[in-house]
This record gives structure tokens, sequence and C-alpha cells, in this order.
């Protein structure tokens, strides 16, 4: 891995590229990860080790389970979530309610989810699902309790 890391500073040297010690990380991949090797060296520095870690606005773990990403969705989507709650409350009408869903909360809880929605648990989709309801079937935007009959007036899909 030392000898990939040198060659890869090199060749971005060579390009006019300058790799950042500071944002690069390092993190060993599996359950099984034997954190007795040695650490990578970039520029005379030591490369940090983690166990996960945010790349483009996905949380990425070292034993590849979602938890971490689908806690960080719930807690953005629920804060998302009481600004709808507020905007419904100062008198905004259904159709600029479900424009702000649809263009400000749905799109985190679907953001890059072919990378994750596979892997995730049911417990983790329920979770993700839930968030959904309470947007559509809990009275933020519809009147009513039904989350099948608020999706198909609302012309939004499951997750």
């Amino acid at each position: 891995m030392q000898l990939f890391v040198d060659n890869l500073v090199k060749q971005s040297t060579t390009n006019g590229m300058k790799v950042n010690q500071r944002k690069t990380k390092e993190m060993l991949i599996g359950s099984n990860a034997n954190n007795q090797l040695p650490q990578l060296i970039l520029n005379g520095t030591r490369v940090e080790r983690v166990s996960s870690f945010k790349l483009l606005g996905v949380h990425v773990a070292s034993n590849l389970k979602w938890t971490q990403h689908v806690d960080a969705l719930s807690s953005e989507v629920s804060t998302q979530l009481h600004f709808l709650k507020q905007l419904k409350r100062s008198g905004a009408s259904i159709n600029d309610l479900l424009c702000f869903y649809t263009s400000v909360v749905r799109p985190v809880l679907e953001y890059a989810c072919p990378v994750w929605h596979s892997s995730i648990t049911a417990g983790q989709h329920e979770t993700l699902e839930s968030l959904q309801q309470r947007a559509a079937a809990m009275r933020i935007i519809f009147n009513h309790d039904d989350y099948t009959i608020s999706l198909i007036i609302a012309g939004i899909d499951n997750l």
C-alpha cells in the first residue's frame, strides 16, 4: 500500500496536483481488518486511520454497514420536517408544502441510494420510510392518516 501511495503522490505531482495530507484518510475494510498493519506515510506525515468517514455526503463505515449513514439521514430529515411543520403553521398551501418536500426533504432521503440502499437492514428501511410517513400522513402536508392515500394524492412513490 505504501508503494501505491508513493506512486500516487509522484503521479499527482507530475500532473500539477497536490495530495492534501490533512484530507487523506486510511480505512481498513471488513470486520477482520488487521489494525497491526503499518500506517501509511504521505509526504512524511502519517495518514490518519479511521473506522468511518463521510465521502461525498455518504457515511462509509469499515464494516460496510449503513447504521451511521441512516442515523445521519434521519437526523437531517427530522430537522427539515420541523421546517415543513413551520411552513404549514404559517399557512403555506399543500402545493407549496409538496414542493418543499420534493425539492428539499426527499432528495436527502434518496441521495446516493444506489450505493447504500440494497445493503440496509429492514429496520433501517422502515426508519427511512417512517420519515416520509411523518411528512405525508402525520398531517404535516395532508389532513388524514392514510399514508398510501397521501402518496397517491402527492404522486410520490415509496422510498
